[in-house]
């Protein structure tokens, strides 16, 4: 076996950064040190007067969800990632022989930032540093959801009695039980295209998939794609009912609103006229008539601009994996905008290495 050299380690991260380390790009571009005031507040950190073991750093702390939620990790795969990584060691400042936080300090510091409702303004301070490095959402924004699955643990007859708001009979006098059952998600139909099948034919219609967990709704600057609004539902809510749920901001110099048919009704466009939006959202097919000519045209052009919002989403799911391993809708909503969070660091990450090499 050969003998350790006193270089070793600075061999091994030099030739992590010389293969792209995402991590490093991340600590080379992204202030991390601008988020411990919010941080600091959120958690009403002590001034360790009073003694006791200090805690760890929130800052450091913060640099581990971003490597959770970029990797998809449950907080145990995120220990034993941190702790053999040097990579990551490196992006958290720490040393080998230095305290490494374990899997319950992990979840803890996510579950108190999750009780002071840190997410949004975490997400609301990073939307200005973003608007500072010159990103200022001048193009319109495009409205769409997505859904984010979540284990499927309840019977049929449960579901029924959750859809119906009330609380399953056997749950009720098992607290652990009910502790652990997600009573905010829901089934949905989740449609999909049509396949070619093996013998060359198409199926009549499109394929209608149950789905069950929640539902992402953002509203994405036209030009940059980031993400400028969010809001988290179940599965089984509206599209269209969300756009008039502070989904549009109005910090965009443009007017325009790009959306698909589900956010085509009266009320959503009656809402945009009096706050001063242009509406470009689709319009519906006539019932029992063929689609005009002229709508097919406009339709067209509109899918044009509206489908650069899928590749946030692309992003999200393809890349770092977009999944609910959490219980009920407000761990979902820390869970979605931590990585709405990460998304439009990832998205900063890409527009300022383009800028770089102009």
């Amino acid at each position: 076996m050969k003998q350790p050299g006193f270089f070793d380690v600075e061999e091994r991260l030099a030739r992590s950064s010389g293969l792209g380390d995402q991590l490093e790009a991340f600590s080379r571009t992204v202030d991390f040190e601008a988020f411990r005031r919010d941080l600091e507040q959120a958690l009403a950190c002590s001034d360790g007067s009073k003694g006791g073991r200090p805690p760890f750093d929130p800052v450091m702390m913060f640099r581990i969800l971003v490597i959770q939620t970029l990797n998809n990790l449950s907080d145990e795969r995120t220990e034993y990632l941190i702790n053999g990584c040097l990579s990551c060691m490196c992006f958290l400042r720490l040393g080998l022989s230095e305290r490494m936080p374990d899997a319950r300090t992990a979840w803890l510091f996510r579950e108190r930032l999750t009780q002071a409702g840190a997410i949004e303004g975490l997400f609301n301070h990073f939307d200005t540093t973003l608007r500072n490095a010159g990103y200022l959402p001048m193009a319109g924004q495009i409205l769409e959801a997505t859904l984010v699955a979540a284990p499927k643990q309840n019977s049929n007859a449960e579901k029924n009695n959750l859809w119906e708001g009330r609380i399953p009979e056997d749950w009720q006098d098992k607290p652990a039980k009910l502790s652990h059952k997600d009573r905010h998600a829901r089934w949905t139909l989740k449609f999909t295209k049509a396949k070619r099948q093996d013998d060359g034919t198409m199926p009549s219609s499109d394929l209608a998939i149950p789905f069950f967990g929640y539902k992402s709704h953002v509203s994405i600057d036209r030009k940059f794609r980031f993400i400028g609004k969010w809001k988290t539902t179940n599965a089984a809510a509206s599209d269209g009912a969300r756009l008039r749920e502070r989904l549009l901001g109005k910090t965009n110099t443009a007017s325009g609103v790009w959306a698909d048919t589900a956010y085509r009704s009266k009320a959503n466009e009656d809402f945009m006229e009096k706050q001063g939006f242009v509406s470009k959202v689709h319009r519906k097919k006539p019932h029992l008539k063929p689609m005009p000519r002229h709508i097919q045209r406009s339709n067209a052009g509109k899918s044009v601009i509206r489908s650069r919002v899928e590749h946030v989403f692309a992003d999200q799911k393809s890349q770092t994996g977009l999944f609910i391993r959490t219980i009920g809708i407000t761990q979902s909503t820390t869970r979605i905008g931590l990585a709405n969070i990460v998304c439009n660091m990832r998205r900063f990450l890409f527009l300022e290495r383009i800028n770089a090499a102009a």
